[in-house]
């Protein structure tokens, strides 16, 4: 399709509104119509106009002057996550690594600077936030993210980077942007990715990816753990083989 076609196509209102929504998704405590203005870049007409719209389809709540997401989007995601979606067929695959390992099996796709969990086998108790499907954390300091990154091509990369609000999570947060390539680089390299406690202290996770048919890859799988009980060598050597062996077997998805 050449650009004047998608020109012609392209309906900025919706992408806007799709925007407002993405908003309110990162602000669960509700926003005013004038905070939404600003964080969207909008009139406060224009916001008002999508926050209203948004009211009456039932996508939101309101409260006085401030506007929250309903639980109908989590409805939508629902739907899509069980309705024979990629996720089903692979919470099978997952459910056996995390009980052959007694570890978490999780899988996400990279939206903006955040992985997105899609599906969750829960295993031991690792984090002290809750994990579960819809649940964000930022791409830059997890396996997951380090393998969805090293999808991107190099202009999409660098263009993540520049926009990357990169915070020191714990001591050993990687946050120069240079190493952070780096690291994105070895993950593609190597076919996997090993985050050690960047994320949060006492917490190791590997994650592989999952690629469709023409090799792009389009989730990521991963296993957590906790820091004593798996080194870093032993999660490779243990770990990883189970994780590929799963991640192979999610695949052929694609070409069933």
């Amino acid at each position: 399709m050449d650009e004047e076609t998608v020109s012609r196509d392209h309906v900025g209102s919706l992408e806007r509104g799709l925007a407002v929504m993405e908003i309110l998704a990162r602000h669960p405590q509700g926003m005013t119509l004038t905070e939404m203005a600003e964080e969207a870049s909008l009139t406060r007409a224009g916001a008002r106009r999508f926050l209203l719209t948004l009211v009456a389809t039932g996508y939101a709540t309101r409260d006085g002057r401030v506007f929250s997401l309903s639980p109908r989007l989590l409805t939508v995601a629902r739907t899509w996550l069980g309705g024979g979606s990629l996720w089903s067929f692979a919470a099978p695959i997952m459910r056996a690594v995390a009980a052959q390992l007694n570890e978490a099996c999780s899988a996400a796709i990279l939206s903006g600077p955040d992985v997105v969990y899609v599906a969750r086998i829960p295993g031991r108790r690792i984090l002290s936030v809750s994990l579960e499907v819809g649940t964000r954390l930022p791409a830059y300091c997890t396996s997951m993210g380090r393998i969805l990154l090293g999808g991107l091509t190099p202009g999409e990369l660098d263009a993540f980077l520049r926009q990357a609000t990169v915070e020191r999570r714990t001591p050993k947060t990687i946050t120069d942007k240079k190493l952070l390539a780096e690291a994105v680089g070895k993950a593609q390299a190597d076919g996997f990715a090993i985050v050690d406690e960047e994320l949060e202290l006492g917490l190791r996770s590997i994650a592989v990816p999952i690629r469709d048919r023409s090799g792009s890859t389009v989730a990521a799988i991963n296993v957590s753990t906790q820091s004593a009980r798996f080194s870093v060598a032993e999660m490779e050597r243990e770990i990883l083989p189970a994780l590929f062996e799963a991640g192979q077997r999610i695949e052929d998805f694609f070409v069933v």
